[in-house]
């Protein structure tokens, strides 16, 4: 999931060229969206599968995912908040037991390396990243319905933990066709975060994942026009803790946004996430529990120079609705990344 501009003297968008500043912020948005892109997290958000928790965050990509970066190092930190709720209703299999009305808090810090090869591969434009977190996800319960050992248990119970989640690679390749832009992208899960079976709260999945996927960008430097699109699946291996093995789950990220300046643009962001099959194995007490949920919310984002490089910030929130089988509520980002500069257009020579 988840990420520009006019002169400031500019009269409206029909003057924008992209000497006015869109080719370094073309490059930059999507360096940064594609370190975001990494993290396909496995935060205890209640997003579906065991426990409510999926390995893709909704929201991961966002405006101008599908456009090439420039080469070399890039560097990308954001900071990333949620709360979400579900009622007495609705149950979750969690901390050893099956429990009912689940209410989650996360502040996670995510710090993704990216590398942009110069060497075109298969006419593109490639990349490799690895994502990791820092945070603190607080959980509460308002009963447990069954406990451990098939003991019967009521009463709230919460926990909460500070510490490292799991790693998070990701292989890209992108395409440039003028307005038009293509990317694919495979990422997943290695398992090597704070899990414990037997708590409500943790920072990892407790077992692996794959997910690929697609998207596409339009982006006209002329008219600061942008939308983009990215779609996937996800495959969850078997949690050897709890055997346990989540369903397939589908996604589709977007944004689109408006070029107001050199250095500012606007726009909104959403995402539809759906589970195509229900879990299975031993420890799925709940048989087939299969979830959807949509967000949808504002962005703004500002590009900087930064020495010889380009820094941007970028602020997107993300409002539920339509969730089954899950906790829902809303979502912040608060990106920072700094990517090399897209090289400056040649100055035509005086006769």
């Amino acid at each position: 999931m988840t990420a520009r501009e006019a002169g400031a003297g500019c009269a409206g968008p029909e003057s924008l060229t992209w000497k006015s500043g869109y080719g370094r912020a073309y490059a930059l948005s999507s360096l940064t969206l594609l370190a975001i892109g990494v993290v396909a997290l496995s935060s205890q958000r209640a997003v579906a599968d065991e426990g409510g928790v999926s390995f893709w965050l909704p929201g991961t990509y966002g405006s101008l995912a599908a456009v090439p970066g420039q080469p070399g190092w890039s560097f990308a930190t954001f900071n990333y908040y949620a709360s979400v709720n579900a009622g007495k209703g609705v149950d979750f299999v969690r901390g050893g037991g099956v429990q009912a009305g689940v209410k989650s808090r996360g502040d996670f810090q995510f710090f993704v390396p990216t590398y942009v090869f110069a060497t075109p591969v298969l006419g593109g434009q490639a990349s490799v990243s690895v994502g990791g977190l820092f945070g603190n996800n607080a959980t509460s319960v308002f009963g447990t319905l069954a406990g451990p050992g098939g003991n019967s248990i009521s009463g709230s119970r919460s926990d909460s933990i500070t510490g490292i989640g799991d790693l998070y690679p990701t292989a890209a390749l992108s395409w440039n066709q003028g307005v038009n832009n293509f990317m694919t992208y495979l990422t997943g899960d290695i398992p090597v975060g704070e899990y414990d079976a037997n708590r409500l709260s943790n920072l990892g999945l407790g077992h692996g994942a794959v997910d690929t996927g697609g998207g596409y960008t339009y982006f006209d430097p002329q008219t600061g026009h942008e939308f983009s699109a990215v779609i996937g699946a996800t495959y969850n291996f078997i949690n050897p803790a709890t055997h346990y093995q989540n369903g397939i789950d589908a996604h589709l990220d977007w944004g689109a946004s408006q070029f107001l300046s050199e250095h500012v643009h606007v726009g909104a962001v959403g995402y539809f996430y759906d589970q195509l099959t229900g879990d299975s194995g031993s420890g799925a007490k709940l048989g087939s529990f299969e979830s959807r949920v949509i967000g949808i919310g504002p962005q703004i984002g500002f590009l900087f120079p930064a020495g010889d490089m380009q820094g941007y910030v970028n602020l997107k929130g993300y409002g539920e609705f339509d969730a089954h089988d899950r906790a829902s509520g809303w979502n912040v980002w608060l990106t920072l990344s700094i990517s090399p500069a897209a090289p400056a257009a040649p100055v035509a020579a005086k006769n």
